[in-house]
């Protein structure tokens, strides 16, 4: 009978994946040396951690943790970038907005040909060189869409002619100097819509911006308690491993004094084994939850680090009217839905406007002077008006602009909707939210109250284990036990603060500082 437990019990460490060299039938079993077996232990507490003689970086705490993601988050840049973007359209819309200087100028100019004289029903030969240059003022005017010009156009030309043998020469200077009004009727301001449209998107980009910052801090305070969390799990695996491994000296010394059954001793090399897994596993999880946490933070993958947090939890007061009003009243995502639906008036206006009646006034003014002597050119000066009225009148478009106007309306009411949805859905995250912090206050209570009780329930325990009053399954029970109070205590501190992070992003209102939150003050300090 003996030999079959002592069977069973190998397969049950065989495959357990102990490493513990034993029969399978009625035989010795081959324990380690104690120094081995003490190296080994020695061996997997120590592993993960850095090596003494080199530099180590200071463990962060989460306010380090944000300042570097600002600077190095990767999706922090180009949420940045695309907001320099924007903000470089507005700042080139405004210049197109100011007085504009140009000069065209045409050096040299030759031409010989042969032409035909309608009014005198003959053939002529035509030589002509000319140079010249045009300067131009030109000044948008945002009010009515309208550009107004002073323009002077300086030349002087050799023109030669030969009629029926008879040669005809001129050279001279002219000047034509005039100004220049265009104006469109009509029609909708193309120039004062433009501006608005970059407006908002400059503004829209900077929410977008703000709302990145929010993520990438939920992000990262995530990824940091995660990493708090490996640590918190991995010292936990450790005093366990260390416990463990007083356990199994105790019971190696019963047994080899025959005060206690050689299958104790089976049962304490598979808990000693199962811990040193434990240890290697959540070293493993540590490790991938800093490479999580350096990629958000924008580092180097291969440097190390270490975080330092503080999951003190005193609970905060928090007014769930006072939450749902500051959430309606300042999220951001409300003004961008409130953009949206400026934007599709502005698109209902360029719709109407497709296939539309519309006219042009040409109107200029001005003088030029010609004459073979610089100084002689306005001697006998000509003045030169022009005006002209354009009007472009549709007659038939198949449907077109009406089946637009109505694809326009149904995408303005769909604007609506959304923003009327997204006012109900910010309450009711809100509300949610709200909900699971009062829920997670009960919860650590009963967390921290599990953790006393385990602890005292483990230390009764070890001693009646030492006594023999307990087997090695039993004891590895209340150690696991333990162990997992103490995670659970501490996953529930972490959850609130997380929570309360949620519901600080949801309402934009501090409710530890009792204060509002302004995600972006400055836009332009954020950009240069």
């Amino acid at each position: 009978m003996k030999g079959l437990r002592i069977q069973c019990m190998g397969w049950l460490l065989f495959f357990a994946g102990t490493a513990t060299p034993f029969c399978l039938h009625a035989q010795e079993p081959s324990t380690r040396e104690p120094s081995t077996q003490e190296a080994l232990i020695q061996e997997t507490l120590n592993h993960g951690e850095p090596d003494q003689g080199l530099p180590t970086r200071e463990p962060l705490t989460i306010e380090q943790a944000l300042d570097i993601a600002e600077e190095n988050n990767p999706d922090l840049i180009a949420s940045k970038l695309n907001l320099e973007r924007y903000q470089q359209h507005l700042v080139a819309q405004r210049a197109s907005l100011k007085s504009r200087f140009s000069l065209d100028l045409t050096p040299v100019n030759y031409s010989r040909s042969r032409r035909f004289d309608n009014r005198l029903s003959q053939w002529y030969t035509n030589e002509t060189l000319n140079t010249s240059g045009t300067f131009m003022v030109s000044q948008p005017i945002l009010l009515t869409d309208g550009e107004i010009s002073l323009i002077n156009t300086f030349g002087w030309q050799d023109n030669h002619s030969i009629v029926e043998g008879r040669e005809n020469q001129n050279r001279a200077f002219s000047n034509d100097l005039y100004v220049r009004l265009n104006q469109p009727i009509f029609t909708y301001n193309r120039r004062k819509m433009e501006m608005k449209q970059i407006e908002f998107d400059y503004e829209n980009a900077g929410i977008r911006y703000a709302l990145q910052r929010l993520n990438t801090e939920r992000s990262i305070t995530n990824q940091f308690y995660s990493v708090y969390m490996a640590q918190n799990n991995l010292a936990i695996s450790k005093e366990e491993l260390e416990n463990t491994s007083q356990s199994f000296e105790i019971i190696r010394n019963k047994v080899e004094a025959d005060l206690a059954a050689r299958e104790e001793l089976y049962q304490a090399e598979l808990n000693l084994a199962n811990a040193q897994s434990a240890v290697e596993e959540r070293t493993v999880a540590l490790e991938n939850a800093k490479d999580q946490l350096k990629q958000t933070l924008g580092m180097p993958l291969n440097e190390d680090i270490e975080v330092k947090g503080e999951i003190e939890v005193s609970p905060v007061a928090v007014d769930l009217n006072h939450a749902v009003q500051s959430g309606l009243t300042s999220r951001m995502e409300l003004r961008q839905r409130e953009i949206d639906i400026e934007l599709a008036e502005l698109q209902m206006i360029q719709t109407k406007s497709m296939n539309e009646f519309r006219g042009d006034i040409s109107l200029s003014i001005g003088i030029i002077g010609d004459h073979e002597k610089f100084h002689n050119m306005y001697d006998n000066p000509t003045k030169n008006p022009r005006i002209s009225v354009s009007l472009t009148v549709p007659i038939f478009d198949w449907g077109e602009k009406k089946a637009r106007v109505k694809a326009q309306k149904i995408a303005q009411t769909l604007a609506q909707i959304e923003q009327e949805n997204l006012q109900i859905d910010i309450e009711l995250e809100v509300r949610q939210t709200w909900r699971r912090l009062e829920n997670l206050r009960t919860q650590i209570d009963i967390a921290e109250k599990s953790v006393r009780n385990a602890e005292l329930t483990y230390d009764i325990n070890l001693t009646r284990y030492r006594e023999g009053d307990l087997t090695g399954m039993e004891i590895s029970q209340f150690q696991t036990q333990l162990s997992n109070r103490r995670m659970a205590y501490a996953q529930a501190l972490i959850n609130y603060k997380i929570e309360l992070l949620n519901l600080k992003i949801l309402s934009l209102y501090d409710f530890e500082k009792e204060e509002p939150l302004v995600p972006v003050r400055d836009l332009s300090r954020i950009i240069h």
